[in-house]
């Protein structure tokens, strides 16, 4: 399935905009999983929203805590603030269809656009484990409980490029070196014979 990606800040957003964000997150991490909590917090105002759009009608969405608001560390990279995803959601009949895959590759471009290569936290549910993992996310630390659902922290690492060093063999270049030796030494036979 296919869809349209925004981000905007909290300021960028309409009112209409607000009220489908608070409503499918209510739906989804309220209602659907039977869990009372606030979900509306202070870090929305400091975070990014990246809506998933069909028709203009709101499928998906997360939100992207820039590093400098996020107060959570990782222990694959410990140094310095790094950014989060959090709030991660599909509708229900929306579901299945890749929109989650497409939702979390599109955080993660933007992270790294944005914010360089640092690792990326996620609080995820542990049901969702897989998931991440297809996506590099690697679990750290223990489970633990959050508003009444076990969750996990996850670390998407910088995987550094390590440059393989071309050997060149000695008894490749030597061969290579008497065959050109050879050549050379019948093009001037050659050359000599045509001139008798």
């Amino acid at each position: 399935m296919t869809c349209e990606f925004s981000i905007k800040t909290f300021d960028e957003l309409t009112t209409v905009d607000l009220y489908h964000i608070l409503k499918a997150r209510s739906q989804v991490f309220v209602v659907e999983q039977n869990c009372p909590y606030q979900d509306m917090d202070e870090v929305d105002f400091d975070c990014l929203h990246l809506v998933a759009h069909q028709n203009e009608a709101l499928i998906g969405y997360c939100r992207i805590i820039p590093p400098q608001f996020n107060h959570k560390k990782s222990s694959v990279n410990p140094s310095g603030p790094i950014p989060a995803i959090g709030r991660v959601l599909v509708l229900a009949e929306h579901r299945g269809n890749g929109v989650a895959r497409q939702i979390m590759l599109e955080a993660i471009n933007y992270c790294r656009k944005k914010y360089g290569k640092k690792t990326i936290i996620i609080s995820a549910q542990t049901y969702l484990l897989n998931f991440y993992e297809s996506l590099g996310f690697i679990a750290e630390g223990e489970r633990y409980l959050e508003d009444g659902l076990e969750h996990v922290t996850m670390a998407l690492p910088i995987i550094k490029k390590v440059k393989v060093k071309k050997e060149s063999s000695g008894m490749v270049s030597s061969i290579l070196s008497f065959l050109l030796l050879i050549l050379a030494l019948l093009f001037i036979v050659g050359l000599v014979y045509l001139m008798i």
